[in-house]
């Protein structure tokens, strides 16, 4: 891992400049680092860095459901409030279901029933 230090390094500051630059053009920062983040992929010779998926739990996701729920607009919440449980539930389901349907039908021994 201190091999990539300096790759890390850069990797941070490259982070601090796309959501300075998102701010400053008004679009969301996960947007932009999603793009930067693919961009760089295609990049030949970038180190590959591995992360166990239990780190992104622990380390990741708490920072950024905190900064979402401060800063989150209680109007525009109620507002959107329909959509929002649409999503939430309705697609979440629905997208469980055809993934399901998609393996049972692809994936050889994989059934959809509870054995």
């Amino acid at each position: 891992m201190i091999e990539h230090f300096p790759f890390l390094l850069i990797l941070l500051v490259v982070i601090v400049l796309l959501i300075m630059l998102a701010n400053r053009i008004r679009v969301a920062y996960p947007v932009l680092l999603v793009v930067a983040g693919l961009l760089i992929s295609f990049i030949p010779g970038i180190p590959v860095l591995r992360i166990d998926p239990e780190l992104i739990f622990i380390i990741f996701l708490p920072p950024l459901l905190y900064e979402a729920a401060w800063a989150i607009s209680w109007k525009e919440l109620w507002r959107w409030r329909r959509i929002i449980g649409s999503f939430a539930f309705v697609v979440v389901f629905l997208t469980a279901l055809s993934v399901a349907l998609v393996a049972n039908a692809f994936i050889p021994g994989f059934t959809v029933s509870p054995r």
